[in-house]
């Protein structure tokens, strides 16, 4: 076990040296904000996703909901000491929230504490949502605890907590996909194959510094494999797309100019003027009111940040993937 005194850069070195709850969902692609290569960087030194403002309300909420969750399930509650480790696989690490006690004081349960908004309260009516679940199941097999609490705050005014009974079959699965990850891409130092996570075309964007001089040369074959492949899946989404509109432009047709179509007393679809607001359109029709509630707003100055630091204007844009139509 790592003390909670233990230095910042000695607990890093300690989460580097394993898996941890918040990596297993991502290592699994079941984390929308990280995916595996997420882990794969952070392991090897290279954390380039730093701090964000959730990750710091967060922690400064973490308190809040663990008290509010003790005193609601009438569930005592201690800080632990730090970091576990697995009694016999030194990978496997867990940093858990709180500690549940039973009447005698002895910790029981693992409890997991989570921050969420307002967007995602509906899945946490009727359980807990497979990320925070895992992670509650990891804490599972590193302290061999027979059961886990799951407490969120929605929305900042409203607390959802669950209890989660330990799955040895789905801890099994955890413990060896995620062995054999570490090994492979931490052990043995070879990093993942590209997913599909949105997450990772983020991280992919922001971890190299482009070098405009510098080329690499791609097998014919796997070149041609890879833009025949992407050639055909945008095939298939411009064609899910123009099936997608044909449908909707179904149902508008149905709607005329009424909002709501309904089938008996239940809602079957809307068509409400309530999305995006046009400020073309506006000021075409109303030149006068638009110029009247037109206000200078602050803005930056693109054009002279180009011309005079060109470095820095360069370093702040996304770099963008773009396959040549011409055959190779």
């Amino acid at each position: 076990m790592l003390p909670s005194t233990a230095s910042a850069d000695q607990w890093h070195e300690v989460r580097r040296s394993g898996i941890g709850g918040s990596d297993v969902a991502a290592i699994l692609g079941l984390d929308k904000y990280r995916g595996p290569r997420h882990v794969f960087e952070a392991k090897h030194g290279r954390d380039i996703e730093g701090d964000s403002e959730a990750m710091e309300f967060g922690r400064e909420l973490e308190d809040v909901i663990a008290r509010t969750f003790s005193r609601r399930a009438n569930v005592p509650i201690v800080t632990p000491p730090g970091t576990l480790v697995h009694n016999s696989q030194a990978w496997m690490l867990a940093n858990v929230d709180r500690y549940a006690l039973d009447e005698t004081g002895a910790v029981v349960a693992p409890v997991e504490c989570k921050n969420r908004s307002e967007y995602q309260a509906d899945d946490w009516e009727d359980g807990v949502p497979d990320s925070p679940a895992i992670q509650a199941h990891w804490y599972m097999a590193v302290g061999g605890w027979e059961y886990a609490w799951v407490a969120a705050l929605i929305g900042g005014n409203r607390l959802r907590y669950h209890r989660l009974e330990r799955d040895e079959e789905l801890i099994g699965y955890l413990t060896e996909t995620c062995g054999s990850w570490y090994q492979r891409h931490v052990v043995d130092g070879f990093p993942p194959p590209a997913d599909g996570l949105e997450a990772t075309k983020e991280l992919l964007g922001r971890l190299w510094t482009a070098k405009p001089e510098d080329i690499v040369e791609v097998d014919r074959a796997r070149a041609e494999e890879l833009r025949t492949e992407r050639l055909r899946l945008k095939g298939q989404i411009e064609a899910l797309e123009t099936a997608l509109i044909t449908v909707e432009n179904e149902m508008r047709l149905f709607n005329g100019e009424s909002e709501v179509a309904k089938v008996g007393k239940s809602v079957a679809w809307s068509w409400k003027q309530n999305g995006n607001f046009s400020p073309k359109r506006f000021r075409e029709a109303h030149p006068g009111l638009a110029a009247e509630l037109t206000t200078l707003v602050e803005a930056l100055d693109m054009d002279r940040l180009k011309a005079e630091h060109p470095a820095i204007y360069t370093e702040f844009r996304a770099r963008v993937l773009r396959v040549p139509a011409k055959e190779l």
